[in-house]
């Protein structure tokens, strides 16, 4: 697996040509120490799948990123302005390779195979931001 930096050393941000927006999901895994370790080493740059980050990106979306702690995955989607989210996750469930890895990480988060992303992910609401007087 790929080294990170420490959580309280805080990681670097990809900076984009213009204004994004961010979407974030949270998700709970199988609360077991095993599937959590191959959950995050699927996810490692050694290991993801070249397919599935190829099929994120070529439905708009900039960055993903995702950051756990114990069992609860939150995920931290950056997209241009003009990102529609509801067709961008039908285009992207549609993709070659994609059903397949849903139904391998579904293993580990406790869920149906057959799931798509987005029967899994929760969106989950903003309640404050620093941006505003």
């Amino acid at each position: 697996m790929s080294k990170e930096r420490n959580s309280d050393a805080g990681y670097p941000v990809q900076s984009f040509n213009g204004p994004v927006k961010r979407y974030c999901q949270i998700l709970e895994i199988t609360d077991d120490p095993e599937m959590i370790r191959l959950y995050r080493e699927c996810h490692s740059r050694e290991c993801a799948w070249k397919e599935i980050r190829e099929g994120i990106r070529s439905v708009g979306i900039l960055e993903m990123e995702l950051y756990i702690l114990g069992n609860k995955v939150v995920m931290i989607v950056e997209t241009p302005l003009d990102f529609d989210w509801k067709s961008a996750m039908a285009k992207l469930a549609g993709l070659p390779r994609q059903a397949e890895w849903e139904a391998f990480v579904a293993k580990f988060q406790g869920c149906d195979a057959n799931a798509t992303s987005a029967q899994k992910w929760q969106l989950m609401e903003r309640m404050f931001y620093l941006y505003e007087d």
